[in-house]
């Protein structure tokens, strides 16, 4: 369910832009108007990310700030090196990871 709620080019944006503002959050008002998106077609894309876990809102008074889930990220790319190396996550190209790391952008987001 994330990968396929990240599918798509404008829950991609949404994400990346939550993940960027990690730890903080980001007001739905300031999403849709960063993103360019309508505020009815932003709500609707923050729930499938909501419904895939990727995404979480916590209302701080008049404001629903979102924020990325990261743990649910980490459990989703460990679920795909578990899938896709056969259990040898060291056949997993480890440098992408590193790339990763180092705030090279990994060539799935590009």
């Amino acid at each position: 369910m994330a990968l396929s709620a990240l599918a798509q080019a404008t829950r991609l944006a949404v994400f990346r832009r939550l993940v960027a503002a990690e730890p903080n959050g980001v007001p739905a008002g300031d999403l849709a108007r960063d993103l360019a998106i309508p505020p009815n077609t932003l709500s609707s894309h923050l729930a499938v990310l909501a419904r895939a876990g990727l995404v979480a809102a916590d209302r701080r008074g008049r404001f629903v700030v979102y924020r990325a889930v990261p743990a649910r990220l980490d459990a989703v790319t460990a679920a795909l090196l578990a899938d896709c190396c056969g259990g040898r996550p060291e056949l997993c190209m480890p440098s992408r990871v590193e790339s990763a790391r180092s705030g090279e952008e990994p060539e799935v987001f590009g």
